[in-house]
């Protein structure tokens, strides 16, 4: 009897340590690389005072590189938007003969990483760039783009643009056509049945999808340390600030405020894109 007791205790207590010997490496992972990082970093700004959690907004150099983010990314936001419901749902409804070819080539971005967009930018726009050639020869003046606000849209856009697309192609082609249907057997205009099906339908879609482009702009690197050169903006704040003057508490509270913003926009998207029943 007492083997028996000890025998059925000790395979009742497997599973839990089967549960635990399967859960520790993942505790001890998520402790070392992300856990102890985070409250290290909120808590680093407190090495110079508490005022240093606030340097974004009381100090005009790092407030004007946060705004210039959030209005690039607000800017590339929408115009991607616009741009990728467009492409998109015209993808989604039609077909033609080299449909999946294009939207390939229109998806083809999402496998560059951010540098190699901002050299594109530079081969077109840049001093050496194709502009520049044809502005030179045409009136001895080489036109440049790429280092300024307007280089930075199109390279965070033409990065952005391929996630839009694909991503309103698959929401139209879910879309309840019975209803459209419906629209136009009453006599809806195209731009009526946009308005009242369309937009209902896909505003979950774009909430989300907007959320997503604005969080991937303001955390955008690659590309803005490739052409911020004259337009700021605080990814390259914060790298410069940690990497060229060693100031670590500004940087960590600089990227507290990034966190921040970015966080409290996709938590508006979540609150305000979540179902009547989830909700």
């Amino acid at each position: 009897m007492t083997q028996a007791a000890s025998h059925n205790a000790s395979s009742a207590w497997n599973p839990r340590w089967r549960l635990l010997a399967c859960v520790a490496p993942a505790a001890a992972f998520f402790a070392a690389f992300w856990l102890l990082p985070a409250v290290r970093l909120l808590a680093l700004p407190a090495d110079k005072g508490w005022a240093t959690y606030f340097a974004v907004l009381t100090d005009s150099r790092y407030l004007a590189s946060m705004a210039n983010t959030v209005v690039l990314s607000v800017a590339v936001t929408l115009a991607t938007l616009v741009l990728g419901a467009a492409v998109g749902i015209y993808l989604a409804r039609h077909s033609f003969m080299g449909k999946r070819m294009l939207l390939s080539l229109l998806t083809l971005p999402l496998s560059f990483p951010g540098v190699i967009i901002g050299f594109f930018v530079i081969l077109l726009g840049g001093r050496q760039g194709v502009i520049a050639s044809i502005s030179d020869s045409l009136f001895d003046e080489r036109i440049t783009f790429a280092y300024g606000l307007l280089g930075l849209f199109l390279a965070y856009l033409y990065f952005s643009l391929p996630r839009a697309i694909a991503t309103y192609a698959a929401a139209a082609e879910s879309m309840n056509t019975q209803l459209e249907e419906a629209a136009r057997s009453l006599g809806a205009s195209r731009l009526r049945v946009a308005r009242d099906v369309w937009l209902p339908e896909l505003a979950p879609t774009t909430l989300a999808c907007g959320a997503i482009l604005f969080a991937t702009s303001m955390g955008a690197f690659g590309t803005a340390f490739t052409l911020a050169s004259k337009f700021e903006v605080i990814p390259i704040t914060i790298y410069n600030e940690f990497t060229n003057y060693a100031n670590f508490a500004l940087a960590a509270s600089l990227s507290i405020s990034l966190g921040v913003v970015t966080w409290l926009v996709l938590f508006v998207a979540r609150r305000f894109g979540a179902s009547p029943v989830a909700r």
